[in-house]
Order: C-alpha cells, then sequence, then structure tokens
C-alpha cells in the first residue's frame, strides 16, 4: 500500500516506471495491485485552458472529471462520485444515464492524483477541490467520506478543508453526518425557490422538502 502512494504521489503512471522495484515484482504488481483505478480515455481543453477529461474505470465505465485553470498556477479540479446518478434531475445529463454504480475510494482519489500530475507539467497545482461532477456525493457517502480524508491529509494530499466542497441536491440526512465527520464546504443544489417546481425538478426535493433541507 505504501508503495502505491509513494508512487502515485509522484506522478508515476505504471509500475513499470517505478525502477526501484525489481522487474518481476513490478510485472506481478501490475497484474494484481493496478496502480491507477482510473485511466484517461479523451480530453478536451477549452479555450481558457480548462480541461474535462472521460476517465475509465477497470470495468470500463466513463466518467468525467474537469480541471479548471486560474491565475497565478491554481486550478480547481471537480470530480465525480459515481458512475450516473440514481435522483434523476431532470435538468441533468448524468441522472438521465440512470444509477450505474457507486466510485471506490480510490477511483475517487484518484481523479485529484491525475489532475495534480498533469497541473505539475505546467508548474501548476491542484488548490481546490469540488464533489460537483457525476453522481450525488451523499448518496456514496462512505467511499466520498474516505476520498475526503486522503485529499486533505497531509500524509496523502494535503488540502486545506476551506479548499474542498462537496455538493448535493440535498439528501438531509447525510448533511448533518459529514458535519459531523469532516466538516469541509458544502454546496446545496437548488434550482428552485419552491417545493411545487423543486419537486419537479429534482425529485428529492419530494422526500426532504426545502424547509427541511
Amino acid at each position: 500500500i505504501k508503495q502505491v502512494e509513494d508512487a502515485r504521489r509522484t506522478g508515476i503512471r505504471s509500475w513499470e516506471d517505478v525502477t526501484t522495484l525489481p522487474k518481476d515484482l513490478r510485472e506481478k504488481l501490475s497484474e494484481v495491485v493496478p496502480l491507477w483505478t482510473v485511466t484517461p480515455d479523451a480530453v478536451a481543453e477549452s479555450t481558457d485552458g480548462t480541461l474535462k477529461w472521460r476517465l475509465r474505470t477497470h470495468d470500463g465505465l466513463a466518467i468525467e472529471s474537469v480541471l479548471i485553470k486560474h491565475a497565478r498556477g491554481r486550478r480547481t479540479l471537480c470530480v465525480s462520485s459515481q458512475a450516473g446518478c440514481a435522483l434523476g434531475c431532470k435538468f441533468c445529463a448524468t441522472g438521465a444515464m440512470g444509477p450505474g454504480r457507486d466510485l471506490t475510494t480510490r477511483e475517487i482519489a484518484d481523479q485529484a492524483f491525475l489532475a495534480a500530475d498533469v497541473a505539475r507539467e505546467a508548474d501548476a497545482r491542484v488548490s481546490n477541490v469540488v464533489f460537483m461532477g457525476m453522481g450525488e456525493p451523499l448518496q456514496n457517502y462512505e467511499a466520498t467520506l474516505a476520498a475526503l480524508r486522503i485529499m486533505l491529509s497531509d500524509h496523502a494530499y494535503g488540502l486545506s478543508r476551506r479548499r474542498v466542497t462537496v455538493s448535493t441536491s440535498g439528501v438531509v440526512p447525510m448533511i448533518d453526518r459529514l458535519r459531523l465527520d469532516c466538516p469541509v464546504a458544502l454546496a446545496v443544489s437548488l434550482h428552485a425557490p419552491n417545493d411545487d417546481l423543486r419537486d419537479q425538478l429534482v425529485p428529492i426535493n419530494r422526500k426532504y422538502p426545502i424547509d427541511e433541507l
């Protein structure tokens, strides 16, 4: 495990690059302990330098991460927490995909490590992470929580709590849990000022209406 974390922190892309290990061990590790759980499949760059990746999981699912460029070498990374989403918000392309599956802790955290590697190549750094990609992070709570702790740990990614934001469509009980377990910044996708309209746009509002949210 330590070898995996050390290698990923230094931006190594495959076990073949870990030349401090014997070749036969590197070959075995490649088979049984993948260094990366998500791999870039395609990337698009906007005119302002923002990068949007399509990443593939080990079982071939596609997820998205977005790296947003700021001044003075700072970058904000938008990560996905699920491949698909069960909430069915009417305006959301991910919601139209259906439930899909939850991402693992490593699949979430690896998005940050991969983006950090790309940022370093441009003499920049990922200074902020937002859970605003595919999926509802609070419906994949345990993996999201573990990934948050990796991103905040000085022994892993080392971000400040003020620079990590979890976005939710309104899973109220898990908001309370997050406050106790890992108090990072919170963003709420409101999308409507009243329950009648929000019930139509964000179906989870029927379970957790605006007053409760």
